[in-house]
C-alpha cells in the first residue's frame, strides 16, 4: 500500500469525515508527520510547519505533487481546521500568543496523534486508536450530530414528520408537501419523497402498486409524488435547484414509465424562486404546471385552454 493510501487509511480509523479522507487531507497529513514516501510510520516526529513553506513544500520535495499556490487556503480552511477540531493537531504550538492571521501561523501533529500514528499496522495499533479516540470524540459524529439539527423538517397530513437532509433542493421538496399541496391538492396524500442522501425515504408501496406504478423501478419517479383518490389524479413534481424541470423528453420518459397507471397524471416542475424559475422556462414542456415557492398561492399553468388537471 502507497504511503498516500496508508495515510488515509489512519485518517478513516481515526474517525475523520470523507471529505477530510481524500488526496490533499492525505499529502497534509504526512507532512505533519514528516514521513517520507519509504518511512515506516514508527518514524514519524512532531514538527510544526507552516501551510505554504511548511506542509505544501514539503509535498512538493517528497512526493512531486505541486498545488497551485492558491491551494493554501483550502489546506487551511477544508484539512487543517477539521483536523484541529479532530485533535489531531495543534495550532501555533510553539508562539501560543501569535496574532490571527500572522504570517508566522503553524500547525504540529498533536502528541496524542503522534503516539498513535506510530503504532500503525503494529500489533497494538487498535488499541491505540481507541485511547485516541476516548480521548478525542469522533469529527465524523459531531459532523453527523450538527448535520441531523440541521435536516430540514416535513409534517405529513397525517401528522407524521420526515427529515430530509439539509440543502435547497430539499427545501423545495418540503414546500412542495406543506405549501403547494395544501392549496393545489387539497385531501391528496403523499406516496413518495426522495431526498438527496436517501431515494427511498417515503415510499407508500400499496397504493403505488394499486394504481400500477411498478414500484420495483421507483427511483424513475420525480421527487415527489402526491395523490388524490377522490379526483383519482396523480401530482408528478420534480422539485429543480439546478437542473431537470419537466421537460419533453421527462414527460416522454415518464409517460413510457407509468404506461400501466390508472390515474389522470398531473405534471408540475417546482422550483424556489422566480430567478430559477426563469433559467429553466425555456426547457419545460407544454401541458405542463410551474410552482414556485416564493409565490406559494400561485400557478403557471403551460397551456392556453384549462387549468390544473390531468392533460
Amino acid at each position: 500500500m502507497s504511503k498516500l493510501k496508508e495515510a488515509q487509511s489512519i485518517l478513516k480509523e481515526l474517525g475523520l469525515p470523507l471529505e477530510q479522507q481524500n488526496e490533499i487531507a492525505a499529502y497534509t497529513f504526512l507532512a505533519l508527520c514528516n514521513i517520507l514516501p519509504k518511512d515506516k510510520w514508527s518514524l514519524a516526529t512532531r514538527k510544526s510547519h507552516g501551510v505554504t513553506k511548511g506542509i505544501m513544500t514539503f509535498i512538493a520535495e517528497n512526493y512531486n505533487k505541486k498545488y497551485a499556490p492558491n491551494t493554501r487556503e483550502t489546506i487551511r480552511r477544508k484539512v487543517l481546521h477539521q483536523f484541529k477540531q479532530a485533535g489531531i493537531v495543534e495550532y501555533n504550538p510553539d508562539i501560543p500568543n501569535l496574532p490571527v492571521n500572522s504570517p508566522r501561523a503553524h500547525y504540529a501533529i498533536s502528541q496524542l496523534a503522534l503516539d498513535t500514528v506510530k503504532q500503525f499496522s503494529s500489533k497494538t495499533w487498535k488499541q491505540a486508536v481507541f485511547k485516541f479516540k476516548e480521548n478525542n470524540k469522533e469529527l465524523k459524529e459531531q459532523y453527523d450530530r450538527v448535520r441531523e439539527h440541521l435536516k430540514v423538517p416535513v409534517k405529513l397530513s397525517s401528522g407524521k414528520v420526515l427529515h430530509l437532509s439539509p440543502g435547497r433542493h430539499n427545501e423545495v421538496q418540503a414546500a412542495i408537501v406543506e405549501e403547494f399541496a395544501s392549496r393545489f391538492a387539497q385531501g391528496s396524500t403523499l406516496l413518495y419523497l426522495g431526498d438527496t442522501e436517501n431515494k427511498d425515504l417515503f415510499v407508500e408501496k400499496e397504493v403505488l402498486a394499486k394504481i400500477g406504478i411498478p414500484i420495483t423501478q421507483h427511483s424513475k419517479l420525480p421527487d415527489v409524488v402526491i395523490y388524490d383518490e377522490n379526483k383519482n389524479w396523480l401530482y408528478l413534481i420534480e422539485a429543480v435547484t439546478s437542473h431537470g424541470p419537466m421537460s419533453p423528453k421527462r414527460i416522454i420518459e415518464l409517460e413510457e414509465f407509468l404506461k400501466n397507471c390508472t390515474a389522470g397524471k398531473i405534471y408540475v416542475t417546482a422550483f424556489p424562486d422566480f430567478k430559477e424559475f426563469k433559467k429553466h422556462s425555456k426547457d419545460i414542456a407544454w401541458d405542463t404546471e410551474v410552482w414556485i415557492a416564493d409565490l406559494p398561492e400561485h400557478m403557471i399553468h403551460f397551456n392556453g385552454d384549462r387549468f390544473m388537471g390531468p392533460r
